[in-house]
């Protein structure tokens, strides 16, 4: 992930603005000429279709492009109240940037640990969901850098328990399965064994909602997730909820596609690139009250 200093804000209310792509230059209504290249309207359009132009015939063929995600993660991606309709911040992001392929994003619930391997199968044309850029993960995939966040740790208002994040020996500890905090809370705990001392016990949930939910009822003396979604966690608990420790091993978050889709990879960079230069990128991310982990230089696989 990438660095994440940020304090995640409620839902704003009100109506969605949408975001469509215009593929032709607006004529005008009188006998007069201009130019191209004078014309904003139509310079758009022209990038617009030259990035389209760029997406592979199979993924461009029906016009839209199916994403895995996990719809469990507030508030990157989550379930609105209607327990269908799936938003969040990389869903608005996303969004604005299958537009700019001329493309209409079809997201999919799936569960975080068959995201991958979904993509690879070809189940999925691409992957969206809070991925942390890592090694691992880049061994089997291409990862396109759009966002930055890090690990922050809650716990149940006025720690009852007492967890010290820099040594929680001996404590229930929950988190997300498949994700970069079980690796982190698998070493924290080797060295409270290694020091002769109680084992962590990680409580590994399928959805973050599970994790948190375990400590606000006392089942788990703590949770850890990414620093954005632990931020919108506590808030939306009212209270229920404490954020513990600081913001540590900040990451970019990447777009997931085939090893083998480097074209393809390649002018999702542009088309990121695009939504920064017009503000649907920024748009996206203060509606969550994210946008201190935006950043202005995707890659591929950083």
């Amino acid at each position: 992930m990438a660095t994440r200093g940020r304090t995640a804000r409620a839902l704003a209310t009100g109506t969605v603005l949408a975001l469509s792509l215009t593929l032709s230059a607006c004529g005008n209504d009188d006998d007069s000429t201009v130019t191209p290249g004078d014309d904003p309207t139509s310079a758009a359009a022209t990038a617009a279709a030259d990035l389209a132009g760029k997406v592979p015939d199979a993924i461009k063929a029906d016009g839209k492009i199916v994403v895995g995600t996990d719809s469990t993660y507030a508030p990157s991606e989550f379930l609105a109240a209607d327990g269908k309709t799936i938003q969040g911040f990389d869903i608005d992001l996303f969004t604005a940037v299958a537009a700019k392929l001329g493309l209409k994003a079809e997201f999919v619930t799936a569960s975080f640990d068959a995201i991958i391997p979904g993509v690879q199968s070809g189940k999925y044309e691409i992957g969206v969901s809070s991925f942390t850029v890592n090694d691992e993960r880049k061994k089997v995939a291409n990862m396109i850098s759009y966002f930055e966040a890090g690990t922050q740790w809650a716990t149940k208002a006025g720690n009852p328990t007492g967890v010290n994040t820099d040594e929680a020996c001996g404590k229930k500890v929950a988190v997300q399965k498949a994700t970069v905090q079980v690796d982190d809370l698998t070493a924290r705990s080797k060295k409270c064994t290694d020091a002769g001392k109680k084992a962590i016990t990680i409580d590994q949930y399928a959805s973050q909602a599970d994790a948190t939910s375990a400590v606000v009822t006392g089942k788990d003396d703590a949770v850890l997730a990414d620093s954005p979604v632990m931020a919108y966690a506590v808030e939306q608990t009212g209270g229920k909820l404490e954020l513990l420790g600081d913001i540590y091993d900040s990451a970019p978050y990447g777009y997931v596609v085939k090893q083998a889709d480097t074209a393809f990879a390649d002018v999702l960079v542009e088309a990121l690139k695009a939504t920064i230069a017009d503000g649907s990128y920024k748009t996206a991310l203060e509606k969550w009250g994210v946008e201190d982990g935006g950043i202005d230089n995707p890659a591929v696989n950083p």
